[in-house]
Order: structure tokens, then C-alpha cells, then sequence
């Protein structure tokens, strides 16, 4: 077998050059002079290995050393799931490269980009649109950032691509009707210095979605990356340093139900939480959080777990209204953990809503990833039965002659003043210038005097209290109570004497 000399193929042109190496061997390590880097010169040298009748022949080129103008940076990466590893579909699926507004943490323009073709691109996004939709069957995404290239967003005016203070917002599209959720990772850059014959990049990521970039469950990262040969190791976001993770939207669900939907005072409501790993990993370090409504006490002997494989030891603390319920026990994929639980109702209870929401937070095994769903709410109708929590407001309008806000010997009550309450009812006074409301709930009451329903009186000064030389008044009314609201009036021929 006769071997093509290897002096002779490089006085051929580079480009045949190049698409020849490609054909004729099967590993072939070659940089493309296509991705710039603020180096003076990229090294290109070829080695092959390839088989023959008489054994293996391996050649190695020699060295082409191409000046290069300072261009254009290669920040690509891949995509992967939750647990690491490609999705088994990237249909659909599309990255883009926005400036932030002016908040910066919301979107702005998408980052106008340098146009890429030829030997300026680099696969798999050769003419360097943004977006960018991946390939069904692979994850690898790439955008080249220019360092002679303006931005045009507010943060970001005067800067360009690579400039130190850059700032960028990743945005993972995921297909309509996809289990996954839009991804958002805000990008800084921190700047470019030279050290010798090597750039180096230094950048920030963050999460703006608080859900971890990368598959060791890190939510914020800084990086330093050393270039040689932009051609064979790009300056990129993500395959340099981690990987960026996306995961399904609903990777664990909590649902929350009880034994009755309506209770009175007194009652004892049971609760299950169904908590459900939806995820393909073991969870564990599971935590559900349940808010009570007013009234509604745990019986803490009544706190069990149950798997499908058994008991589940369940650790419950109270802090005021909120139980957190505990476990240490991993959940596998697609296995429920039920939390079973009872609270007995209070009087207190007829002041509440009866209604309560639980949350659950977990973290993947494989991972570490934090995974949450909530609220899941239930509400209970309460029956005050043969309770009620309402109170009755009580109140005089009377003449105070010593304005001290009291009714003496000798101080009349005014009829026909008219008063109205904070939940619009309008109450008058009968002819001793009492009133009385039945039935009000309890809380912070108001009332307020109208004082075009007393042609010749005003407000009576109040020597003693400055709160009560108002129109207004405010009440606490407990729950059952009894409180009074009085107002203390005065001639208006007064004033004019005085």
C-alpha cells in the first residue's frame, strides 16, 4: 500500500488541505482557525493514526503558526437533564442571549450578534443565530460574542461583548407543552487579561429562577478559564466549567385532604398529606410545612407517616400556626409518603377561615437539587353550633357638658344622631340617645359620628383623652364581648360665646 507523502499535502491549500486530513484518517485532532481569540497567534498542527495490512501508522504534521486578529469568543455549552445526563429528545427546544433591562433581572433586547459562515463558524451554531434551537438529537448550544461589537442595553451602555461588566441573560426555551420549565441564568462578565501567551476569562452565573445551573446543585458560580488556542478549547459559559441543568416542572406534588368538610368547635379533623416523588431519583431530606387556620390545635400524639412499604418516623414541631412536619426517610421515584395527622378545633376557630395550605420541599439524591411544590389547600366550613364568636357594640351620643367623654347626672342623651360602622350599617339613637348593634363580628371596630344628623351641636372637646376629640372612634370587640362606643356633644352656641 502506497501512503501519500506527507510533505506533499501541505502544499496543497489549507482548505483542501483540511477536508482531505478529514476523509482520509479517523482521529484527527486539527484546531479550525475560525473562532478568534485575543492571542497573537494560533498553532495548528494534525495527527492521524490509521490502520494498514502491516499495522498501525500514525503521522504528525508540521506546525502552521496563523496570525490572528483579535475577534470573536465561543461561549457554548450542553444541556442536560436533572440527573446529568442528555434528554432523551431536544425537539423544540431553543437557547437565547438577551441583555437585561434595566433592573436587571428581567429581559431586554436579545444581544445582537455577529454573523458567522464559512470558516468564521463554528458548528453546531455555524451562523451564530440568536435564538438558537438545538438539534432533536443533541444538547450542544454556542453563541460567539464579539470584542468589537456595541451593546445597547441600559446596563450595559458603552460595553461591549467581552467587556468586564457585561451582563447577559441566558434563556432556556423549552417546547410548548413540555414538562420543563423556561430557565433563566444572568451572565456577567468579569474581564479578559493576558498572561504571557494565554488569555484568560473570568466570568459569573447566577440563577435567576433560584432552581441550581449546574448538575452538582450550585446556584451561583465564578470562573476562571485559561485559553491557549481558542480554535481547540473555546472560551465558552458552560462546557469549560459545569454543565446547565433543566428540569421537569412538577418533579414532586403534595395534595392535602381531610376526613370532613365541615366541623364546629370541639370537633377533631384528621389530615393526610400525600406527598409523591415525581422524579426519576430518590428524594430525601423531605420537610412539608402545613399553616393552620385561627382555632385549629395539632394533637401531637396523632403524627404518623405510612409508605407503601411501612411506618415512616415523622418528626412535627409547632411554631405558633405552623407545623413542620420531618422526614428522614428517602422516597423513591415514584413512591407517596402519606403524613396522617388530627387538630381539634377551638372557639378560637369561628374567627378563622378554615382554611389551610401545605408546602413540601426535598432534594434529589442523585443530585442534590431542591424540589418543592405548595400550596395545596383544604378549607374546613365552621359551624359555630351552639358557640358564637360575635360580640355587641354598645354606644351613647349624650350632651358633655364637662367634657370629660362621660355621661353625668344632668348630661341628656341626644336622639336621632346617626353613627356609621366600618361594615356600613347606619345606626340611630332612640329618644334617650342610646344605640345597640347585635351579632357584630369581633376584631377592630370603628365607628364615626355624622354630625349633619345634629343641626346645633358639634364634638364635644375632650380634656382628658386627645383620641376621643375625633369623629371617630376605635374598639377592639372580642370574640362573645360586650364593648361601648360612646360620642359627647356640645351646643354650637358655645363656640359662638366663647
Amino acid at each position: 500500500m502506497s501512503i501519500f507523502p506527507l510533505s506533499r499535502w501541505f502544499q496543497r491549500p489549507h482548505r483542501w488541505q483540511r477536508l482531505t486530513a478529514i476523509v482520509l484518517v479517523g482521529v484527527l485532532s486539527h484546531p479550525f482557525a475560525s473562532a478568534y481569540a485575543q492571542l497573537p497567534d494560533v498553532i495548528n498542527e494534525a495527527t492521524a493514526i490509521y490502520n494498514t495490512p502491516d499495522g498501525s501508522i500514525g503521522i504528525k504534521s508540521n506546525r502552521i503558526i496563523t496570525g490572528l486578529d483579535p475577534g470573536l469568543i465561543d461561549p457554548g455549552g450542553n444541556l442536560l437533564g436533572c440527573n446529568g445526563q442528555p434528554l432523551n429528545s431536544y425537539a423544540g427546544f431553543s437557547m437565547s442571549l438577551y441583555e437585561p433591562d434595566a433592573s436587571g433581572l428581567d429581559l431586554g433586547n436579545l444581544a445582537a450578534l455577529f454573523p458567522t459562515s464559512g470558516a468564521e463558524s463554528i458548528p453546531p451554531n455555524s451562523n451564530n443565530n440568536n435564538p438558537f434551537f438545538l438539534r432533536p438529537d443533541e444538547g450542544r448550544y454556542n453563541f460567539l460574542l464579539s470584542s468589537s461589537t456595541n451593546l445597547a442595553g441600559p446596563l450595559n451602555a458603552g460595553l461591549k461583548q467581552t467587556d468586564a461588566g457585561a451582563q447577559y441573560i441566558l434563556v432556556i426555551h423549552p417546547p410548548e407543552g413540555s414538562s420543563f420549565g423556561e430557565r433563566r441564568i444572568r451572565i456577567e462578565m468579569l474581564g479578559i487579561t493576558q498572561n504571557n501567551n494565554t488569555a484568560i476569562l473570568s466570568y459569573k452565573a447566577k440563577s435567576l429562577d433560584g432552581q441550581p445551573i449546574s448538575t452538582d446543585g450550585a446556584t451561583e458560580l465564578t470562573k476562571v478559564v485559561e485559553i491557549r488556542n481558542a480554535a481547540t478549547q473555546s472560551l465558552t459559559f458552560f462546557e469549560f466549567g459545569f454543565s446547565t441543568a433543566i428540569c421537569e416542572t412538577e418533579q414532586i406534588r403534595i395534595t392535602k385532604s381531610a376526613d370532613r368538610s365541615a366541623a364546629q368547635p370541639g370537633d377533631v379533623v384528621v389530615y393526610r398529606l400525600n406527598v409523591q416523588n415525581l422524579s426519576p431519583a430518590e428524594v430525601n431530606s423531605i420537610v412539608a410545612i402545613d399553616t393552620l387556620p385561627i382555632g385549629f390545635e395539632l394533637l401531637p400524639e396523632s403524627v404518623t407517616g405510612q409508605t407503601k412499604d411501612g411506618l415512616v418516623s415523622i418528626n412535627a414541631s409547632v411554631s405558633g400556626r405552623m407545623i413542620t412536619f420531618s422526614s428522614a426517610a428517602a422516597l423513591g421515584a415514584t413512591r407517596a409518603l402519606d403524613i396522617v395527622y388530627a387538630v381539634r378545633l377551638t372557639p378560637d376557630a369561628l374567627r378563622g377561615t378554615g382554611r389551610n395550605s401545605a408546602d413540601v420541599t426535598a432534594k434529589r439524591k442523585d443530585n442534590g437539587f431542591r424540589v418543592q411544590d405548595g400550596p395545596s389547600i383544604h378549607r374546613v366550613t365552621l359551624d359555630p353550633g351552639i358557640l358564637s364568636d360575635c360580640g355587641t357594640l354598645i354606644g351613647r351620643v349624650f350632651e358633655d357638658k364637662n367634657f370629660d367623654g362621660e355621661q353625668q347626672s344632668g348630661e341628656a342623651g341626644i336622639p336621632n344622631a346617626a353613627i356609621f360602622l366600618d361594615d356600613g350599617n347606619r345606626v340611630v339613637t332612640d329618644a334617650d340617645g342610646l344605640y345597640s348593634v347585635q351579632k357584630m363580628l369581633p376584631g377592630q371596630r370603628t365607628g364615626t359620628l355624622d354630625l349633619s344628623s345634629l343641626p346645633g351641636y358639634t364634638l364635644a372637646p375632650n380634656l382628658h383623652f386627645n383620641e376621643r376629640n375625633s369623629l371617630s372612634r376605635l374598639v377592639n370587640l372580642a370574640p362573645g364581648g360586650l364593648v361601648r362606643m360612646n360620642f359627647g356633644v356640645t351646643p354650637t352656641f358655645h363656640e359662638e360665646q366663647n
